[in-house]
């Protein structure tokens, strides 16, 4: 179960967190009072909430109400260090399910949240983890930095996307999508990894659109050697907790960090172009991901910037490279539209919104999307179908 923990008391948080998270729960610490209730709830959409330093007085409840009534699949535990009578009949009408003693003694918070889980909706309890991409090029201007950054912004129209630049010494996937530089960067992150919790990871990325977080590369080469695949390992495991999909922008190089990345990854996208040496160094790739023993369900590749004048399309790479039909994807070439979108430093379905490139991310997205598997054709046919 995925529960926001708000409170002014730092030793609050740390307690509540630790007893939660043995008992296997998504935990969000947040510093703070009530007043946040509706901004944390929009953003993160727990299945929770445990809001901590509540008085008395029913006139605090207004920000608890406005939760429970435009939030009605989040449940919400008020801890109150004094509880009147009066305090608890109004919590009970704004929609509050259990009201504790603040500070709460942890086995009646561990023995409250098992209530509230045990009533909340068939699936909720046993939420699933995010989804995982690592994305690589075959070979150097292959587009695959384009490809998940503008993938990142299509599955955000649904769903909770963190995009991590893994390309460490010069990964620029945040340029894709928003202009500036970052305020806190991977490097960043990785320096003060003993603060690692999900909202210091949310307040280190760059929140290019609601729903749509990108933690920036190192802008600095030294920093970037800072960075130890353990670092990445603990990020990615914690954004996967919280985010719907974590998409991993990879550099050709398939260092400890990469491979470390590959074997978290669900989905694992080379990125190739139609020419005679992508194949060959896509070829070399797959080879090594059998050596490896990645299993071929795991490995979905694209071939980009198809164009059907071409000599070589995705029948021929599919003949040389095997793999099934359904593992492939193909996406049109679209020179003028994808450097109008580079050079603006913005998505391209914001710049060319009707043309067929975004048309076919904006498909691409919708396969991934949970439920894609309840059509006749499946999930896998529908995950990377041809364009």
């Amino acid at each position: 179960m995925k529960i926001a923990i708000i409170s002014p008391n730092t030793a609050h948080l740390h307690e509540m967190a630790h007893v939660l998270q043995e008992r296997s729960h998504q935990v969000l610490s947040f510093e703070g009072g009530k007043t946040r209730m509706p901004a944390i709830a929009e953003q993160e959409r727990p299945d929770l909430m445990v809001v901590d330093g509540m008085c008395c007085d029913p006139a605090d409840l207004a920000p608890v109400e406005a939760v429970t009534t435009r939030y009605p699949r989040t449940a919400v535990l008020l801890l109150c260090a004094q509880q009147t009578p009066e305090f608890l009949l109004q919590s009970m009408r704004a929609g509050v399910r259990e009201v504790l003693p603040s500070p709460a003694p942890p086995q009646a918070l561990a023995e409250a949240v098992q209530r509230i889980a045990a009533k909340l909706p068939d699936g909720v309890q046993e939420r699933a983890h995010g989804q995982v991409m690592a994305f690589l090029p075959c070979k150097g201007g292959s587009g695959a930095t384009f490809l998940a950054a503008n993938l990142a912004w299509a599955l955000a129209r649904s769903h909770s996307v963190l995009l991590i630049d893994l390309n460490l010494q010069f990964g620029d996937a945040l340029a894709y999508l928003h202009e500036g530089k970052p305020a806190s960067t991977l490097a960043d992150v990785a320096r003060d990894l003993h603060r690692l919790d999900a909202s210091f990871l949310a307040a280190s990325t760059v929140k290019v659109a609601p729903r749509l977080h990108v933690l920036a590369a190192p802008e600095d080469a030294i920093h970037a050697m800072e960075v130890e695949p353990g670092h990445v390992n603990a990020i990615v495991q914690l954004a996967a907790a919280h985010y719907d999909f974590v998409l991993l922008d990879l550099g050709r190089v398939l260092d400890p960090l990469a491979l470390g990345m590959l074997d978290k990854a669900q989905y694992i996208v080379p990125v190739l172009l139609p020419n005679l040496a992508a194949v060959r160094n896509a070829q070399k790739l797959l080879r090594m991901f059998h050596d490896l023993g990645y299993p071929e369900s795991r490995l979905h590749p694209v071939l980009n910037r198809v164009d059907r004048r071409h000599d070589i399309g995705l029948a021929e790479v599919r003949k040389t490279l095997g793999l099934a039909q359904q593992q492939w994807r193909a996406v049109p070439d679209a020179p003028q539209e994808v450097q109008a979108a580079i050079n603006a430093g913005m998505p391209l379905a914001e710049s060319a919104r009707g043309g067929a490139l975004a048309r076919e991310l904006a498909a691409w997205a919708e396969a991934l999307s949970p439920g894609a598997n309840e059509d006749s054709g499946g999930f896998l046919h529908r995950l990377f179908r041809r364009a």
